[in-house]
């Protein structure tokens, strides 16, 4: 039938130009697009080189102190050092008298005057007037011993025309006897000190021969310092 030749009539082919039309000339380019959406962000690259040392930084706030560290290993001794100089040597105080009686019976209410030297070396004892002369201020001691006979013995110390201390000794018939005393004073420069016999002469019994003695001593315990 006419429809069934009409089914058969053949179809262009798509893919070909037409083959019952003329090609037409090439259209112009289109116009940009919009961009796109921002993409994902990309994975960490490869770490890259060290850089340039930078500048020094101003200097830091001091630390607190740490503690002590251990104690270090003994050193070696030092050297000897130079031998000082020569001091001044200190300066030695000295005064100091022992003397002895000689005649037998010496008068009352004056001086003894012990003219037997047994050591007067700084003649600070003055045998003449029986009078010992403080020349260095200080602390001294005296003392004295006396040998009694025919009669009774009385006797001061004397300092700067008073007595200090008294000694009684009472005579014993056909008999020596012994009278002694001692003392501590202080003395400034230019007191004296001697001994007497007080009373009117009946109490002058201090003896004194070639085997009695009679005997005076003093001397500079410590002296003043200031």
């Amino acid at each position: 039938s006419t429809t069934e030749v009409a089914a058969q009539d053949p179809q262009p082919d798509p893919k070909t130009p037409c083959a019952n039309w003329m090609g037409g000339a090439p259209g112009y380019p289109g116009h940009n697009g919009l961009p796109g959406r921002d993409g994902k962000d990309g994975k960490d690259g490869l770490k890259g080189e060290k850089g340039e040392q930078g500048l020094q930084g101003s200097k830091g706030d001091q630390g607190a102190m740490g503690s002590a560290g251990p104690e270090g290993p003994r050193g070696f001794p030092g050297q000897p050092g130079l031998k000082g100089d020569k001091g001044e040597g200190a300066y030695v105080y000295r005064s100091a008298f022992s003397v002895g009686l000689t005649e037998r019976a010496p008068h009352p209410n004056v001086p003894i005057r012990f003219s037997k030297i047994f050591y007067n070396e700084q003649n600070h004892y003055d045998t003449s007037t029986g009078k010992f002369l403080c020349s260095i201020p200080g602390t001294y001691y005296f003392a004295y011993h006396l040998t009694v006979y025919m009669s009774d013995v009385k006797v001061s110390l004397y300092k700067k025309d008073k007595a200090v201390i008294f000694t009684y000794d009472q005579f014993q018939t056909n008999n020596i006897d012994q009278a002694s005393g001692s003392v501590l004073l202080h003395l400034s420069s230019g007191d004296e000190v001697w001994l007497q016999v007080y009373g009117e002469g009946e109490n002058n019994g201090v003896y004194a021969d070639n085997i009695n003695d009679s005997t005076f001593m003093g001397f500079l315990l410590y002296p003043d310092m200031d």
